[in-house]
């Protein structure tokens, strides 16, 4: 049995199309959306790198500070140079002002270790209480910092999100997660 497999999501964008032909109308209609990753069936099945991102990740995530929605989440990144920094999500009363843990962590890390490149990024997320979850990917806003930054460092960074129960998936960029991605060559 293979316990690493590669994995090929796809999504009909058939009504997706159909709005945005409104729109553009020049788009073909007969295009798919694919996205790359890796599925690895459990924690097993990580290298020591993998697990030691993993186990801060996990760990960070129990401090999180999440009154509010009672959902914590933990990121631990690998830089270039072998450090990991790890950070939480951190919510406020006025719930905008909160901020996830991927862009806790990246955000720091880029303040801290401007000419640093990341390397790999993982998340865990779950309901505090939880003791099993589904892997969780980062949001919109998340995917678009990461995004940011792998435009800033001209390098690409492994994305892994993990369920408590050790199921993870892995893409080698977030772009793989961003297929109509937003950067700097649109401004």
């Amino acid at each position: 049995m293979n316990e690493r497999n590669s994995q090929c999501l796809r999504i009909d964008t058939s009504a997706l199309k159909k709005n945005l032909y409104l729109y553009y109308p020049i788009l073909p209609m007969d295009k798919q959306i694919t996205i790359n990753y890796e599925a690895i069936e459990n924690y097993d099945h990580l290298d020591a790198m993998e697990k030691t991102l993993f186990d801060k990740a996990m760990a960070i995530r129990n401090i999180a500070y999440a009154p509010y929605s009672d959902f914590t989440v933990g990121c631990a990144i690998l830089l270039e140079n072998g450090e990991i920094i790890t950070g939480s999500n951190q919510e406020n009363a006025a719930y905008p002002s909160g901020l996830c843990a991927e862009r806790t962590t990246i955000f720091y890390t880029g303040a801290n270790f401007p000419e640093v490149k990341i390397k790999k990024l993982f998340v865990i997320g779950a309901p505090r209480k939880a003791t099993s979850s589904v892997p969780i990917p980062p949001c919109g806003a998340c995917r678009q910092s990461i995004l940011e930054y792998e435009a800033k460092q001209k390098d690409e960074i492994e994305i892994y999100f993990a369920s408590l129960d050790g199921e993870i998936f892995k893409t080698k960029s977030i772009r793989d997660l961003v297929p109509f991605s937003f950067d700097s060559s649109y401004l």
